[in-house]
């Protein structure tokens, strides 16, 4: 199968709100898997760390965080992906009420029946893309913070729900931590093609005291080169705070893993060692994403994920001692 994306705009038309599709519950999880296996991701969300039993739930998960995304994101028009957003959380709150229709929603019914998912987290990913087509600007820390609340915090919780985690303040408190850290790496990542592509500035004003901050900053972004000496100091500075506060959400969640069980802590180190890895590599790049954009290299991915798969191996030894151990 392909692995080229299909544009969402010919999703739509497919499977979008004009459409009734009939499809079985098989095919609906092959569609999430080929929607997994087919967007660029920093690392394959349904990788050989996931448990074979769980790599469908995984799959359908993406699937539906995939097109809220590309509805929010890709579209093009901010009223067409309002008017989208609704249909896709009539679509959610139909899987729910046990009538999916969707290929994503079909497939998603079956992983919300098997680990009792609740429906909250799915709705706050909504309200995130939702919140995108009106604020692209943020005044304080907190309002970022807020925000990452609905965008990311809840695929963490979701993802500890699939592996079976206990469901608790002790894990979606340092969980949270990490998805908040790693959609601000994102932010700090991405400066200069948020500005160029989506007119979106998540630098919080509170921390800018750079003269015409965003004329200087988009003429920077588009021309690939500060407009002047004193513009890339001032901004290495400001992208330096927004890193450092980062760090410390990245360390304030690291309690997480000597709290989940042993398969489960190789999947999430992976997302966290790589979101800080990105973080690492905006501040060895002089925190100059204002024009251009760090990215992890190919053998820096396969050595996080190396590290991960091994520490996966030993995690399923040990389990399969411990039982053979209690057999006995």
């Amino acid at each position: 199968m392909s692995t080229t994306p299909t544009p969402i705009r010919e999703q739509v038309r497919l499977w979008g709100p004009d459409q009734v599709p009939q499809i079985s519950a098989e095919e609906a999880v092959a569609y999430c898997r080929a929607l997994a296996d087919g967007h660029y991701e920093n690392f394959s969300v349904v990788s050989s760390l996931v448990p074979v039993a769980l790599r469908d739930d995984f799959a359908a998960v993406y699937g539906f965080c995939r097109w809220a995304d590309d509805l929010g994101d890709e579209i093009g028009d901010p009223q067409e992906s309002l008017r989208l957003l609704a249909w896709w959380r009539d679509e959610l709150h139909a899987c729910f009420d046990g009538s999916p229709r969707h290929p994503v929603m079909v497939a998603l019914a079956q992983t919300i029946q098997r680990h009792d998912l609740p429906r909250q987290p799915f709705d706050d990913l909504i309200d995130a893309f939702v919140q995108d087509q009106t604020v692209t600007r943020f005044t304080t820390w907190q309002e970022v913070l807020a925000y990452c609340q609905l965008s990311a915090n809840p695929v963490g919780r979701l993802v500890l729900m699939l592996l079976g985690e206990e469901r608790s303040t002790k894990m979606f408190e340092p969980s949270d931590a990490i998805c908040t850290a790693l959609q601000l790496t994102n932010h700090w990542q991405d400066v200069q093609r948020d500005i160029l592509e989506r007119d979106r500035v998540y630098i919080p004003t509170e921390l800018i005291t750079i003269e015409r901050f965003e004329e200087r900053l988009r003429a920077s972004a588009e021309q690939g080169w500060a407009v002047d000496a004193a513009f890339l100091e001032e901004s290495r500075q400001l992208i330096q705070t927004c890193v450092l506060r980062t760090e410390d959400l990245y360390q304030r969640g690291a309690v997480l893993l000597d709290r989940l069980k042993p398969e489960s802590r190789p999947i999430v180190r992976l997302f966290m060692d790589g979101g800080f890895r990105v973080l690492r590599l905006i501040a060895l790049w002089n925190y100059e994403t204002v024009i251009h954009r760090p990215r992890l290299s190919k053998p820096t991915k396969l050595a996080l994920v190396a590290r991960a798969w091994v520490g996966a191996r030993l995690a399923r030894r040990s389990s399969r001692s411990s039982a053979n151990g209690q057999a006995t």
